[in-house]
């Protein structure tokens, strides 16, 4: 491994570039355990592959801004570290793949020139902050969630009451009732609201989630003034930082939290938790996002339009009105969220003379492009015809979205990405009618656990396997039922039936013949299923599940052509527990160190949490020495009081959950910080020179 040094201005992004660089190194060495230096690369954007030795890089992009330059980046990033190829997900990030460990740093740099970050995009943090990609120019919006948004990614990126939470935390902000970030699928969901006295704030959806076990989110304010929006949000993460499984990652997540404390419960702590916050109220900067510039007025020359039906069906289900009159928003369909590097190329030079110089990347893995005059559609038209952007459908039953199942993802069980693509093409070529079908959407993931968000939609597919003739087949769980209601309501996809992947085509058939036959006039999709009933549409299903005539290809998964096996890794959506005491007393000095530093600058919040931190880390490790292993940090603190305290093997004068909860008890202030941080110095010198007796003895 070359060694790697940044050039960049700002000090604090310099430093965790060159901490990456230098833990790599140690990893290499030997001096790092190899899953303590999963969870450190994890929050770091770098993300284990299905194909050993290579890694996925999760690029940031914060409710899916990017501007031509980055894009470019970007591109220029994925064609020399990376297979050429972008990835747009359902969390508006892109992904590149086989990057070579080593060689992350320096990407991570490149991309920093650009004020593009990979920091926090994956591991047990704040993933990245959502919003529906039409924000600012939405028609129905009462106000532009942007600078909200951002506001949020930018407070929470480093802050120390994040970096280490039992699992990740998801938040989104809609920008109308039509919930189009699915608020009720989050941790944290935002829909934005005016009050009778004018003032704006929002409605809040909490502990919502997909995955395996899919929970809707409860709401717990109709009304969260903005100037709130801040100090609640790191109310709850403190809570959660605290009282949240560690051991069990299936188990990890807010919702479960909920589940165990009671919602009641949960959201007394959160009350509690307050006096603790850095900010007691939060300004937003709402100028943080500006509106990009319209490109001049100009007379457009005339083009030739070689099919003008298809024109007019691109017209009718790709482009809408934005607020501001006269101008237009064009989302562009991308099949499987995949555009490669030259392609990406071509559609920034292909826009930019037509449309402002700012791209959303969309849930379902599509673009936005924003601000383009009426005049200018024909010419928008044929650039992006030229290049082959200009599918018809967009966010219609014809628009797909997919993780990227086995393709690179160590979970995936069967493919995802070549299965969407087969779909649509049943759509164009049996149901072309469709395209304007809004009402129902596909969404297929490569396992259960719902990356390609499967359970939140009208008809889904997720990766899975069946047993038949000695083998084992590819299949895939037909999910029916689920989609989005509004105002912070929605429904979760009933699991219906299994069949052979080979089959999902006839599912698809089956059930879109028998919707266009059965639906009543102004029917939903969701009223026919509810009328029709789970019953029916497993009875429908049913002789697709058949396995008693099996044909040789049903053995073989959709993009392959070798017989199927299941092969499924370790997941790294969430990072691992270190029950390591040598390494857990090496996190405590680390997290002390930085406490000492947060002191020494004046940011006595964060050295309350540091400090907070490196009590538990050390707490945690003698714990292991009597064999006891508390799941979260709560508990940690409690068994600590019962084998130390309470055996009088430690006096503090008080009890050790007195001590260390004096975080939640005190205002930020430098005093608090620095008698705190003098106990914890204290504390740390007396759990060494027991542990370097113990080690004696």
């Amino acid at each position: 491994m070359q060694s790697f040094r940044t050039e960049l201005e700002n000090p604090i992004i310099e430093q965790d570039i060159i901490d990456l660089e230098r833990k790599i190194r140690a990893f290499r060495d030997g001096t790092i355990h190899e899953e303590k230096f999963r969870s450190l690369r994890l929050a770091r954007g770098v993300y284990g592959q299905r194909q050993p030795g290579v890694q996925m890089v999760r690029i940031k992009l914060p409710f899916g801004k990017v501007t031509f330059k980055q894009l470019l980046r970007i591109a220029d990033i994925a064609d020399e570290y990376g297979s050429g190829n972008l990835h747009l997900t359902t969390r508006q990030d892109i992904q590149i793949h086989y990057v070579s460990l080593d060689r992350t740093p320096e990407l991570w740099a490149k991309l920093e020139q650009d004020d593009i970050t990979l920091r926090e995009a994956c591991g047990n943090t704040v993933r990245n902050v959502t919003s529906s990609p039409n924000s600012g120019i939405d028609p129905d919006e009462p106000f532009d969630v942007s600078p909200y948004a951002h506001a949020v990614f930018s407070y929470f990126l480093r802050n120390p009451i994040c970096q280490e939470m039992g699992r990740k935390i998801k938040i989104s902000f809609s920008s109308s009732d039509k919930d189009t970030a699915y608020s009720y699928i989050h941790d944290l969901g935002f829909i934005p609201k005016i009050n009778e006295k004018g003032e704006r704030g929002f409605k809040v959806m909490f502990a919502g989630g997909l995955g395996a076990q899919p929970f809707l989110a409860s709401p717990v304010h109709e009304f969260l003034h903005e100037d709130q929006l801040i100090p609640y949000t790191e109310a709850v993460l403190r809570v959660f930082d605290r009282y949240g499984e560690r051991n069990n990652r299936n188990k990890a997540r807010l919702k479960y939290l909920v589940q165990k404390l009671g919602l009641e419960e949960v959201l007394r702590l959160v009350e509690e938790e307050k006096i603790a916050n850095k900010v007691k109220t939060f300004k937003v900067d709402v100028t943080a996002v500006p509106q990009p510039e319209p490109q001049a007025q100009q007379d457009y020359a005339a083009v030739a339009i070689e099919n003008e039906q298809h024109y007019q069906h691109w017209l009718a289900t790709n482009v809408i009105e934005q607020k501001q009159q006269g101008f237009y928003g064009v989302y562009v369909k991308v099949t499987i969220g995949d555009i490669k590097t030259d392609k990406a190329r071509a559609f920034v030079e292909a826009v930019k003379p037509f449309v402002a110089d700012e791209i959303r990347i969309t849930q379902n893995q599509g673009l936005l492009l924003k601000f383009v005059r009426k005049e200018a559609l024909p010419s928008l038209y044929v650039a992006l015809n030229q290049i082959g952007f200009t599918a018809l459908g967009f966010d219609s039953l014809a628009d797909i979205t997919t993780c990227p199942g086995t393709d690179t993802c160590n979970l995936g069980i069967s493919n995802s990405m070549t299965l969407a693509e087969v779909l649509e093409d049943v759509i164009y070529h049996d149901f072309p009618e469709l395209i304007y079908e809004k009402n129902i959407n596909i969404k297929i993931s490569g396992c259960m656990n719902s990356c390609g968000q499967h359970g939140l939609a009208e008809i889904g597919f997720h990766g899975s396997s069946l047993k038949a003739e000695g083998k084992v087949v590819p299949a895939v769980q037909v999910m029916l039922g689920g989609g989005t209601v509004g105002n912070g309501y929605g429904r979760v996809a009933e699991r219906v039936i299994k069949v052979p992947s080979k089959r999902a085509t006839s599912v698809l058939n089956y059930l879109l013949n028998d919707f266009k036959e059965n639906n009543q006039e102004g029917e939903t999709f969701h009223q026919y299923y509810d009328r029709q009933g789970k019953d029916y549409f497993y009875q429908l299903l049913k002789p697709l599940a058949d396995l008693t005539a099996l044909k040789t290809e049903e053995f073989v998964d959709w993009g392959h052509e070798e017989t199927f096996v299941t092969a499924i890794g370790v997941g790294e959506c969430a990072g691992v527990v270190i029950d390591l005491v040598a390494t857990l007393l090496l996190e405590a000095d680390e997290k002390f160190g930085w406490a000492t530093a947060s002191l020494n600058n004046g940011a006595y919040a964060d050295a309350i949490y540091h400090t907070y931190a490196s009590m538990v880390s050390a707490a945690k490790s003698l714990l292991l020495d009597k064999s006891v292993n508390s799941s979260t940090q709560a508990g940690v603190i409690r068994e600590f009081d019962n084998h130390y305290v309470e055996t009088g093997e430690f006096n503090f004068g008080q009890s050790f959950s007195d001590l260390v909860l004096q975080i939640n008890k005190n205002e930020p202030s430098e005093e608090f910080a620095r008698i705190y941080h003098e106990q914890a110095a204290q504390f740390l010198n007396d759990i060494k020179t027991k542990r370097t007796a113990e080690l004696a003895n």
